[in-house]
C-alpha cells in the first residue's frame, strides 16, 4: 500500500503554505494534498508534483496527517475520517491548525486515541518566513516530532507553547501578519501623502518593517530601546511617535491581539 510522509487535507491558505513549505523538503512521492473538491487538489498536486488523493486516501495511508480545515467543519470532517483511523494499525500522526480545538478534542472528534500536534502557522510561511507554534499531547515523541519538524523546516521558524498558551500566542503571530500589513499599507499612504509614488512607498515601508523586525531578532534588544535609537533629541522621528501616541496607537494594537484572542476562545465553545 502506498503510503505518504506528510497528507494534506484542506490546502487553502494555510494548508497550501505549509504543502508548499513541505515540498521543498520532501520527495514528490512522499506527500499527498485533498481538497473539498478534486479540482482544488489537483490543481495543487500539479503544482508540487505530489498526489491528489480523496479525504480518506490521505487519512488511511499519511504518517502526517494533516487536517487543514476550519473550526467548524472540523467535526464533520473526522466523523466521516475515524473508521478509517481506527482501522489503522501502523503508526500515525494528526496535525490540526484549527484554531481553539485542543488536542484532546481532536481525539474526540476522531474517536482515537493517537498522537496528536497542534500547530498555530502564519501565512508568512509561504515564504519560508512563519513563525509557526505548535504543542503536542503525550503521545508524540521526540522521534516523531523531529520527524515532523525536519519535515516542515522550510517553513519558518516553530516554537513550542504549551497549549494552553497557544491561543494566546497565535493572536500575536497568527494574526498579527494582518496587523503589520495595515500598518504597512498606513505607511505607504503616508508617503503617498507626502509625493512618493505608491510602488515606491509600499517597497519602502516593507523592506524597513522586515528591517526592523530583524533587529530585535538578531540584537535581543528591547523594541522600545531600538525605538529609543532612532529618536534624536528635537528631531523628525520623535514628532512622529508622538503624534501615534496621541491617537492611541499603542493601545489599539494591544486592544486587536485582545480581540482575536477572545474570539478565539468563543470558537472552542
Amino acid at each position: 500500500m502506498l503510503t505518504y510522509t506528510f497528507g494534506f487535507i484542506g490546502v487553502g491558505n494555510m494548508g497550501g503554505a505549509l504543502a508548499r513549505a513541505a515540498a521543498k523538503t520532501l520527495s514528490p512521492t512522499a506527500m499527498a494534498v485533498s481538497s473539498r473538491t478534486m479540482e482544488k487538489a489537483q490543481a495543487v498536486a500539479s503544482e508540487l508534483g505530489c498526489d491528489a488523493v480523496r479525504n480518506e486516501t490521505a487519512a488511511g495511508r499519511s504518517h502526517f496527517v494533516f487536517l487543514g480545515v476550519k473550526p467548524q467543519v472540523m467535526p464533520g470532517v473526522l466523523e466521516e475520517l475515524s473508521p478509517i483511523l481506527d482501522q489503522r494499525k501502523d503508526e500515525f500522526c494528526l496535525v490540526t491548525m484549527a484554531a481553539g480545538l485542543t488536542t484532546e478534542r481532536i481525539c474526540q472528534m476522531a474517536k482515537v486515541r493517537c498522537p496528536v500536534i497542534r500547530i498555530m502557522p502564519n501565512t508568512p510561511a509561504a515564504c519560508g518566513q512563519g513563525m509557526i507554534l505548535y504543542a503536542r499531547n503525550d503521545l508524540v515523541t521526540e522521534e516523531l516530532l523531529a520527524e515532523f519538524l525536519r519535515g516542515l523546516a522550510a517553513a519558518g521558524r516553530f516554537d513550542e507553547l504549551p497549549e494552553n498558551l497557544i491561543d494566546a500566542g497565535s493572536a500575536v503571530s497568527g494574526c498579527g501578519p494582518a496587523f503589520a500589513c495595515q500598518f504597512i499599507e498606513a505607511l505607504a499612504d503616508g508617503g503617498v501623502a507626502c509625493g512618493l509614488p505608491r510602488a515606491k512607498a509600499q517597497l519602502y515601508a516593507a523592506q524597513m518593517l522586515l528591517g526592523a523586525a530583524s533587529m530585535v531578532l538578531e540584537s535581543g534588544r528591547h523594541p522600545g530601546e531600538l525605538k529609543d535609537a532612532v529618536c534624536s533629541p528635537g528631531g523628525t522621528t520623535i514628532q512622529g511617535v508622538r503624534a501615534l501616541e496621541e491617537r492611541g496607537f499603542r493601545g489599539a494594537v494591544t486592544d486587536a491581539v485582545i480581540a482575536a484572542y477572545e474570539k478565539t476562545l468563543l470558537l472552542a465553545k
